[in-house]
């Protein structure tokens, strides 16, 4: 099943461009046309599903080992020093791409990235509430 308004299955269906990295029956690896670090690469099912949470488990299985078997070739052949695994899950999350996917991208000892947010010790009672909630207690 392909959506005919999605940017990533115009890419599946060959008419966008995309330079492949990597693909097997499931999935397919290209580089990210706006890339965090050098070597940044999207990790895509084959299958058209807008997100994490609609996509199938077969499919989110196939993505993750393609997407590890995309980090082990960064850090072979380009020298990252680490390698960050995103996905984003709705609009509030920074999804632009509604056809769920994986960034891998390479981390060099010294590159711009940085978290996205300030670590900070949060509320044991709100954590605790959280949890709660849940595990379904």
């Amino acid at each position: 099943m392909r959506d005919p308004g999605c940017i990533f299955c115009k890419i599946l269906a060959g008419d966008l461009p995309a330079t492949i990295v990597d693909e097997d029956d499931r999935t397919i690896c290209f580089m990210d046309i706006a890339p965090a670090t050098r070597g940044h690469v999207l990790v895509i099912p084959r299958e058209h599903s807008p997100d994490l949470l609609s996509v199938d488990d077969e499919d989110l299985s196939a993505v993750t080992i393609a997407a590890r078997r995309v980090a082990q070739k960064l850090k072979e052949r380009l020298g990252a020093d680490g390698v960050n695994l995103v996905n984003s899950c709705g609009a509030v999350a920074w999804q632009t791409v509604f056809h769920f996917h994986m960034h891998v991208i390479p981390r060099y000892q010294d590159d711009p990235l940085r978290l996205p947010w300030v670590p900070t010790p949060g509320d044991p009672g709100e954590i605790a509430a959280a949890a709660q909630e849940l595990a379904g207690g």
